[in-house]
């Protein structure tokens, strides 16, 4: 079944989720039901923060990325080492064409990965849609990462991964504002005596928090508190692994770098004003929508319900 679904998977849309384990999770996810073992090019495309390097480490575990967010990097590169001797030591190589793009030209880096596959071994690219006009192979597994992660899987006809990063590059300010006004708003409610949410969900353009009791607070007075801090225009930063700084206040966060940079660039919050009751899990929800195109009816529908890693996904058969 699961070679099945690698053979005809055609597009495959998870909501792309903000916390580090529930991205590792969604990796190894993607890796158990996407990835085969024959595979030797994956392709990852997205803007930097999007959550790619996490996704990398949870469908390939132990991998040795040469670049991160934490501020790893490998020199010289194992894959350009590798490809100039002629002899190559690993079966699983990384590389970030953006950051070895300022070290090495790029036919060059093309010309290592093309050795590398050709000889058996796979190479897992970030910002692949910069190395593949001088490679001219596409990728055997496209990811895009955005509002939601895009798992295809191309054929010579497409999807090129130009087409994949214009999805990705410009939903990723959903997912950055929809992040910052979750933690904004989970800010508020605490201010306002609640416990802090530790269950998110995840809809279109905005997010769910979840509690165990039904809150007896104001929604409108919540949202005009939150919108009172995104008009106050502070700065959002990241503080350390685990929190944000917004303005002077040091808050908790699972992912600190998926953030816009200050509370004014939320644009069209608000919430739905009421508390949707989910009766399997015996949760209350609160869900917050952000963009200024979304309408509340479009937004009602909570995509998913409170399974992080829901998905929508197409099987050509």
């Amino acid at each position: 079944m699961t070679m099945f679904v690698q053979e005809h998977l055609m597009q495959a849309v998870y909501f792309a989720p903000r916390g580090r384990r529930r991205l590792l999770f969604l990796g190894t996810n993607i890796q158990h039901r996407y990835l085969s073992p024959e595979d030797k090019l994956i392709g990852f495309v997205g803007d930097a923060g999007a959550g790619k390097s996490l996704l990398i480490r949870g469908m390939f575990p132990g991998l040795e990325l040469t670049n991160d967010d934490d501020g790893i990097n490998i020199r010289p590169l194992p894959l350009m080492e590798d490809a100039d001797c002629g002899r190559f030591r690993y079966h699983t190589y990384h590389l970030d064409a953006r950051f070895e793009s300022a070290f090495t030209q790029p036919w060059k880096i093309a010309e290592a990965i093309k050795k590398a596959i050709s000889t058996g071994h796979r190479v897992v690219i970030e910002h692949f849609d910069l190395v593949y006009e001088q490679l001219e192979i596409n990728a055997e597994v496209l990811i895009g990462v955005g509002e939601e992660v895009i798992v295809t899987r191309p054929t010579v006809f497409g999807p090129e991964p130009s087409s994949i990063a214009a999805i990705v590059f410009e939903s990723i300010k959903y997912r950055r504002m929809a992040h910052s006004a979750e933690d904004i708003t989970s800010m508020i409610l605490e201010e306002m005596g609640l416990p802090k949410p530790e269950v998110h969900s995840d809809i279109k353009h905005g997010f769910v928090l979840e509690l165990p009791e039904k809150p007896d607070i104001d929604l409108d007075l919540v949202e005009q508190r939150v919108l009172d801090l995104i008009k106050a225009d502070l700065p959002i930063g990241f503080a350390d692994d685990a929190h944000i700084r917004v303005g002077e206040m040091l808050y908790p966060c699972t992912g600190p770098r998926i953030h816009i940079r200050r509370t004014s660039e939320i644009k069209g919050f608000h919430l739905l004003k009421e508390f949707r009751y989910d009766s399997i899990a015996n949760l209350y929800t609160i869900a917050g929508i952000v963009g200024e195109e979304t309408t509340p009816n479009r937004s009602i529908n909570l995509f998913g319900g409170r399974n992080p890693n829901s998905s929508t996904s197409s099987n050509h058969t």
